[in-house]
């Protein structure tokens, strides 16, 4: 299978909020369905680095190592006797536009671009995280404090639960979606010690997402991360046939 994009994905912090089903409900695609834990519904904050990056094996010049913000939710897809659990982006925000656009372009993504940066602090005990996006002459930020070991996340935790979903989907229109697929192990976890959170939702997001501006995070976890691949390949979902 030609792969469409690698890279390494590196210092995964999830700010994971339960949110209101009906709110996602808009942006949900055809043909697929909201994947709860629990019966609870969740919706992330992103942040991570993607370094090494390369498209169709091609490394980019300049630009292969940034960071990214993004806000996602969870789904999942029935193929006959076969579950795909996926995501769904709300938006994803990284610095340089050419990356952006070729991403939009090729596959009706939601890049946004605005200055971002990061610092990485690393001692014996601890590590330090802070991701930082540049909006309306604000920066807004993600930051954790995080132990220094970590270690393979647990079977049915809230943690496997909101890092293991290994499909993307992407709402073309109301009868149209594209699905792909992400390559990745498994990642180790480290136990988020502290963190701090200062994100306009509403002004980076939208209105409908003004709520998780009162909203306390219910979880905060960072993943140590590796090399990912996207493939090139996506399924094209048509329900324009279906009865309504």
């Amino acid at each position: 299978m030609a792969l469409f994009l690698k890279a390494n994905w590196e210092n995964i912090i999830m700010v994971n909020y339960e949110i209101d089903p009906e709110i996602l409900i808009p942006f949900l695609p055809k043909g697929v369905e909201l994947d709860l834990f629990n019966e609870k519904c969740y919706i992330s904050l992103v942040g991570f680095m993607f370094k090494k990056t390369k498209l169709f094996t091609i490394p980019i010049p300049f630009f292969g190592s940034f960071e990214e913000i993004n806000l996602r939710f969870y789904v999942k897809r029935k193929e006959g006797t076969v579950l795909k659990r996926g995501v769904v982006f709300i938006n994803e925000t990284i610095p340089y536009p050419i990356v952006a656009w070729t991403a939009n372009k090729l596959y009706n993504e939601h890049y946004t671009v605005v200055p971002t940066k990061h610092k990485i602090i690393e001692e014996k005990l601890f590590k330090k995280v802070k991701f930082e996006w540049l909006l309306n002459k604000k920066w807004n930020s993600i930051e954790v404090t995080t132990s220094a070991t970590s270690e393979k996340m647990k079977p049915n935790s809230l943690e496997s639960f909101i890092y293991e979903h290994y499909y993307g989907y992407t709402k073309i229109n109301k009868n149209k979606t594209e699905e792909y697929k992400l390559q990745h192990p498994s990642w180790k976890v480290s136990e988020v010690l502290d963190y701090k959170i200062e994100c306009d939702f509403e002004a980076m997001y939208g209105k409908s997402f003004s709520v998780l501006n009162q909203t306390k995070p219910e979880a905060v976890f960072i993943a140590d991360g590796s090399a990912v691949a996207i493939e090139w390949k996506r399924t094209k979902l048509n329900f324009d046939n279906e009865r309504r």
